[in-house]
């Protein structure tokens, strides 16, 4: 049963023990590396000039999330938009963040923001779901072998994917244009992918179509009745014995240091589910849907979930 979010906030860990757990997944990820498991990351000595750009467009917009924060204004992008088949949910400013999900603008500032907010950790949550997804066809042919990354974003994931695996056909999907348009950019070096706008609760498959689906960083933004809506989608289009890579936010109780930090979260910024998401059962909802739980471990402040398909 999952423990319901506490709605007072207690004691913060330190900093001293944020960059502690910080520094383990580090040193995980690097034994990982050296062990084999999956190669380094192509960017992990980016351009200077690069990332100065980043950090000034960053602290430009920053001023504007601000100004969000301050007057609670989370619906620019419902009151630009019009005559949109974008569901309602979705119309909001995540994060604060200025035009949501909904620009060039907005996808050129993602990637770097969301490292902001994990300390640079972010990347290297990730990339820890290369071993429940390779376990997933370690059996298989991988020219035989078809993977979704359902809600693929800027298409970082699956250009890591294709780093470590460049045979492999993976299939990316997002309601963003705009993101896959960037997505379509940082995969422009690689071939056997495919890029999709659609909707994880009607996805544009035919049934038992993948070996395996990765969903990274999605479900804490969608409401209650999405999530299982997705859920029910992911099952269908995977194949008998396929496997659903989950990475999504800490729960209460996975990390008890973290709670405090994680009840505080949608406080701080604008997540309009997160506090919703805290309270869902997720292993109740994967095996109401004839998932079967293979395995659950933490990375800072993620939850790395393998999910078979009954």
């Amino acid at each position: 049963m999952r423990r319901p979010a506490s709605s007072t906030a207690s004691t913060f860990p330190s900093a001293r023990e944020i960059s502690s757990d910080l520094s383990s997944l580090l040193s995980r990820d690097w034994a990982n590396i050296e062990a084999g498991l999956y190669v380094a990351p192509e960017q992990q000595w980016p351009n200077p000039i690069r990332i100065l750009k980043k950090a000034r467009a960053y602290f430009r917009d920053l001023q504007k999330v601000n100004q969000r924060i301050v007057t609670g204004n989370s619906r620019e992008v419902a009151h630009s938009l019009h005559n949109t088949s974008l569901p309602a949910y979705y119309l909001q400013n995540f994060h604060f963040q200025t035009d949501g999900y909904l620009s060039e603008a907005s996808a050129d500032l993602y990637d770097y923001q969301v490292e902001v907010l994990f300390s640079g950790g972010a990347e290297t949550m990730r990339r820890q779901a290369l071993i429940p997804l390779r376990a997933a066809f370690c059996d298989k042919n991988i020219r035989d072998v078809n993977v979704l990354d359902l809600a693929c974003g800027t298409g970082r994931f699956m250009a890591t994917i294709k780093q470590n695996y460049p045979r492999l056909a993976v299939s990316g999907i997002d309601l963003s244009a705009p993101y896959l348009r960037l997505a379509k950019q940082n995969l422009i070096h690689w071939s056997r992918f495919k890029l999709v706008h659609g909707n994880g609760e009607s996805l544009p498959f035919s049934n038992e179509s993948f070996d395996a689906v990765s969903c990274i960083y999605l479900f804490h933004e969608l409401p209650r009745p999405v999530r299982r809506n997705v859920t029910n989608e992911i099952y269908r289009v995977l194949k008998p014995k396929g496997r659903l890579i989950f990475v999504d936010s800490l729960q209460p109780g996975d990390h008890p240091p973290f709670d405090s930090l994680l009840a505080h979260f949608p406080h701080a910024t604008h997540e309009p589910f997160y506090t919703d998401f805290l309270n869902d059962d997720l292993e109740h909802l994967f095996c109401s849907a004839d998932f079967k739980i293979h395995s659950l471990e933490r990375a800072f402040f993620s939850r790395i979930m393998t999910l078979v398909k009954q």
